[in-house]
Parts: C-alpha cells; structure tokens; sequence
C-alpha cells in the first residue's frame, strides 16, 4: 500500500519530498542521525498547545471554578513539570519519585494532589515536607496515618476521598479503574463511602475538601464523565444530608483518549468539558448543593500524540509460508504495553514513506523473550532491511515511564520539539548507569 494521509494520524505528522517522515516540522531521518536510536520524541509545542485547550474549555465550561491536572504517571521528567508550571496547570503526582521530581522542576507543589493506594509513612511525609497541597486517599489507614503525621506538624491537611461510583468505562479491563471490584477507592454502593466520609469528617488535623472518582482511560465522549458525575454529585447531596458536609471540589479524574491508530476517533476537548460542564451545572442546582469546583485530571491526551519513537531495524526474517519478523533496536523495555494489554499501534517506514508497502510483517524487540512485540501485521515495504528507520506513533504516555532495563538494556533519552530545535530532555542512559547502583 502507498502512503495515505490515514497514515498520518496526529496532526504533528507529515512527509517531505524526500519520503521522510517529518514530526512537529522536523526530519525523523536527521533526528536518528542526531541523537541515536531508539529515541522518544516529544512534541513540546503540542504539549503546550493541549494544555491551552484543556485549561481554555474548562474555564468556559465551568465559569473558572474548575481545575486541570497533568497526571504525572503518563511520562514523568523535568522538563514536563517546568513546561506544566509556565503553563499554569496543576498536576497529579502517584509517589516520592514523582512529588521530588517536580519539586526539582520548581513546580508549585500547593497545586499538586498525591494519589496512590498505599503510601507508605515516609510517602506521606515526604508529600507534607515537599507542600503537597490535596492528598487523595482511599482507604482508612492512610486517613488515620495522613492525620497523625498532619497533627505533629500541627496542620490540617487538605484531603479528597477517591470514590469508585461503580461505573464500567467500557475500556480495557486492565485500565478500569472505577468499578466496584476494585484496588482503588471507597465504594459508593457498598456503604464504605459513608463510613470514610464519616472518618475524615471526625479527624481533627484532615480538611475534608471533597472526592474524587476516576472511571477509565481511552473514553472519546463525555458519556461515561456524565454518568460518573451523575453517581458523584448524587453522594455530594447524600453526604450533605447526612453529614452537613458539602463537597468543595469533585475531581472526575482523567481517561480521555488519543488516536493510535486510523480506527481511533479524534477527541473534541472543548465540546466534551463543555457537555459536562451543562450536566454539572443542570443537576447540581436540582439537587440543591452547590456545584462544587471541578477538576480533569488528563494525563494520556496531553503528551501521548505528542511522542514519537524512533528504532533502526536490525534484521528482517521470512518464514515462508508463515510470518515475516523485522527486528528493532528497541521493545519492551522502551514500549511494554502490547505486552500488557496488546495495544494497537502505527508504526510507519519513516525514511521510506513513498514506498508502496506490500509486506506484513511482525515489529518485535530485542530481548530473549518471545512476547517482546512492538506489533503484530504491519504493512511495510519489500525494501525494509538493516539500517533502516520505523516510526512508532503516539509514544508520548506510558512509554518512557514503563520502561525497564530488561536484560540490561539501558533507556532511551527523551529529545523535546520545540519551534524547529531539538533539545535533550532526559539523556540517553550508559553502560555504567547500569551498574551505578550495583556494590
């Protein structure tokens, strides 16, 4: 098959004359040449650019009391944290690592809220030292730990209860985190709810804020936010008539999706936020409560179509009659997630991108393991050999902060875009950072 603009599924792609792929207006060709591969590439100017969007419609929808928070889990350095403060946006951190990695960006930590099923003693006190300003907790040890380290320090620490409204995101099972039968949250539908609500509520040195629910990942419409903020704003008025407690804020988390292949639709930010924005507004006024400030939590849709992955191929092994394997440079220690949850990709010839592509072929990794698969039936062209360069879209989440040192294989460096320049965000890990920690 020939190039086709389907082929192009993020805005930041296209091709030059030469039939090299082009990402955020620079030749994936040179960018190999220049850093090495395997190497992620993150598009800072559409990261940027996300952010806007987020923050513009939020603000529409909701009057400016609403909040947008990057979820650090999707890809987590420096850079991102500075980017995310002069932007202006809060974020979501999930452990130490992510609290003092922020921290060392300069980021305003009153603006970050600490999620995690299990934070250790040292997490919660680390979180106090560094100013974290909401902790979001889900189970009764965590309150009754967060509010004996809160009063030693004689505070009263701002907290949201994470909720699982039992709502099924229709999304992979491994990425549904909002139902009943879950690690995370209080369940609504079993009582627990109410009987945390009536904990925090009695802890002298926790500030009850409000709740938080997260129901999912790769949701492109804003159905499953309306039926989750339906469950949640329901408990809000529940727990007011019970408690005398009215929720300030309502976090529905994140879960937005991003196109990783041509099937995927496109994600209209403005007009998603703004339905849940009429729907909050609409039931919160028929419920008699008053609408409560309301937070995003994206993480997925801000950088995911903003990473690009670079590999040179090393081999290309025919099985007649079966299959046809090309070997890159890279798999699941850079890009574990078809291994965990067989997620689709696109994976283009990024120096041949005006080749016909008549060959299906499997991309695997380098690694002795036999599920070390990039993806399975991949059109390329006959011409592919060693040397060559692929192009794995839509890397920008999960991929850099999944990745492992498998059989000792150092990480990639992280190369941010930004109006022309290339600029090393994370460098490229050595032989000797693999032994660093070794006595």
């Amino acid at each position: 098959m020939m190039m086709e603009t389907t082929d192009l599924i993020c805005e930041n792609l296209s091709v030059n004359s030469e039939g090299h792929l082009l990402f955020a207006g620079q030749d994936t060709e040179a960018l190999a040449k220049r850093f090495g591969t395997p190497l992620y590439l993150m598009d800072e100017d559409h990261i940027r650019a996300r952010c806007r969007a987020y923050l513009a419609a939020v603000q529409k929808a909701f009057g400016g009391r609403g909040r947008v928070l990057y979820a650090s889990k999707a890809a987590s350095f420096k850079r991102l944290y500075e980017v995310m403060r002069e932007e202006g946006m809060g974020i979501d951190v999930v452990s130490r690592g992510e609290i003092f990695t922020a921290v060392r960006a300069g980021f305003p930590m009153e603006n970050a809220f600490f999620h995690s099923n299990n934070k250790t003693d040292d997490d919660i006190r680390a979180a106090m030292d560094a100013g974290v300003g909401y902790f979001v907790s889900d189970n009764t040890e965590e309150l009754i730990a967060v509010d004996r380290e809160a009063g030693s320090r004689s505070i009263r620490q701002k907290v949201l209860l994470r909720l699982t409204p039992g709502i099924d995101p229709h999304t992979y099972e491994a990425v549904a985190t909002g139902k009943v039968d879950s690690k995370f949250g209080f369940a609504i539908q079993t009582g627990q709810a109410e009987d945390a609500t009536a904990l925090a509520l009695s802890l002298k040195s926790i500030k009850l804020c409000g709740f938080h629910s997260h129901v999912g990942s790769q949701v492109f419409d804003s159905d499953v936010f309306l039926r989750a903020a339906d469950v949640m704003l329901h408990y809000i008025a529940q727990a007011k008539a019970k408690f005398g407690f009215e929720a300030e804020i309502l976090n529905l988390g994140g879960g937005f999706g991003v196109p990783y292949t041509a099937k995927n639709p496109k994600l209209d930010i403005a007009k998603n936020i703004g339905e849940i924005g009429a729907f909050v507004a609409s039931l919160s006024a028929e419920l008699g409560i008053r609408q409560p400030e309301v937070c995003f939590e994206p993480g997925r849709s801000i950088v995911a179509d903003a990473g690009l992955t670079l590999y040179t191929v090393g081999s290309v092994k025919e099985i007649p009659g079966y299959r046809t394997y090309v070997s890159v440079d890279g798999g699941m220690t850079d890009n574990i997630r078809y291994a965990l949850y067989g997620s689709a990709y696109t994976i283009l010839p990024a120096r041949k991108m005006d080749e016909p592509r008549e060959m299906i072929a499997d991309v695997v990794g380098r690694c002795c393991e036999s599920g070390d698969i990039l993806q399975k039936n991949v059109p390329l062209p006959r011409s592919i050999t060693r040397g060559d360069l692929l192009a794995c879209l839509t890397t920008g989440a999960y991929h850099y902060s999944m990745a492992s040192n498998y059989n000792r294989i150092p990480r990639p460096p992280v190369v941010m875009l930004r109006g022309g320049e290339a600029t090393v965000a994370v460098r490229r890990e050595t032989l000797d950072d693999l032994v660093a920690l070794d006595v």
